[in-house]
């Protein structure tokens, strides 16, 4: 039995898997964002009560956010930032008595979906997250791709190419200290405040997807101004990894305007004369990041 759990923002949730990949059983807690001790304790339980109601020991993966150092081991980069600077690995691992493997939650995602998800036929993914946060993961051959320095993917805290209009604006400060990062731009929270600052309304990434495909032509230039961003921040990826696929999760992911609008933007800026990589919705959804975490034992 393999145990996933995803460390999310507002949600842990955890899952067994059989050695097919069907979901035995999932359940869910409320994340104690601010209190890293309740945070060890909820993924424990949850663990622990699976194996109780199953009756057997499995191997258990983490999806979190931010990722481990290989220098100190602590924990880094985490926008839930109560994660950062503590040895996650070594105190999860103490609790649950056994080795544990963690990943980045988009690197999760990425696995997820080569192994049996919407990219399962491709030799080279990239995962995309596009929610509270923008990250990405990168799976060759079916093999998580981590880098020396365990940033691969990591593509949401890089600059934004720059239009001429955006290069006029104040620069955006992210969380991770840089500025103009990718993130600032393309995040759910990032789409809402373009639509209010052009037009005073104050609503979700989703709402203003729903107004546009209703025909508010204000929320369709809201729409346009993003997808033409994301296919800047994606050409970078794709003139350096040219992947099989690019498969999105995260809350902006569930928008179906991207699936057409952005093909097209990326032929324009890509460094080909064709454009033939498939964008696509992950197949498992949200359940993406917590069933790739049971995948990091395959």
């Amino acid at each position: 039995m393999r145990i996933g759990v995803d460390l999310g923002g507002t949600k842990i949730e955890a899952i067994a898997l059989g050695d097919d990949g069907e979901i035995l059983d999932r359940r869910r807690k409320p994340t104690p964002t601010g209190d890293y001790q309740a945070i060890l304790n909820v993924i424990g339980d949850l663990v622990v009560g699976l194996e109780a109601d199953f009756g057997e020991k499995g191997t258990v993966g983490i999806a979190t956010p931010g990722s481990m150092s290989p220098e100190t081991g602590l924990m880094r980069n985490s926008n839930t930032l109560v994660m950062n600077g503590r040895p996650f690995v070594r105190d999860i691992a103490k609790i649950l008595a056994r080795d544990i493997h963690t990943e980045n939650d988009a690197n999760c995602l990425a696995l997820s979906e080569a192994v049996d998800g919407a990219a399962g036929d491709a030799a080279s993914v990239f995962g995309v997250i596009l929610g509270t946060g923008v990250g990405g993961g990168l799976v060759l051959d079916r093999k998580l791709i981590t880098g020396h320095n365990r940033v691969a993917g990591e593509w949401g805290h890089t600059p934004l190419p720059l239009n001429e209009a955006e290069r006029r604006l104040p620069p955006r400060q992210c969380f991770c200290g840089h500025l103009d990062c990718i993130e600032t731009f393309l995040c759910g929270g990032a789409f809402s405040a373009e639509h209010r600052t052009r037009t005073g309304e104050d609503l979700s990434a989703t709402l203003v997807a729903e107004a546009a495909a209703a025909g508010d032509a204000a929320a369709q230039v809201t729409l346009e101004i993003y997808v033409d961003r994301l296919a800047r921040a994606l050409a970078v990826v794709m003139n350096i990894v040219d992947p099989d696929v690019i498969v999105f999760g995260g809350g902006v992911s569930k928008i179906s305007q991207l699936y057409d609008l952005l093909p097209p933007l990326l032929e324009r800026y890509i460094f080909s004369d064709v454009m033939t990589t498939r964008v696509l919705p992950a197949k498992h959804g949200d359940s993406s990041g917590v069933r790739g975490a049971a995948w990091l034992w395959d």
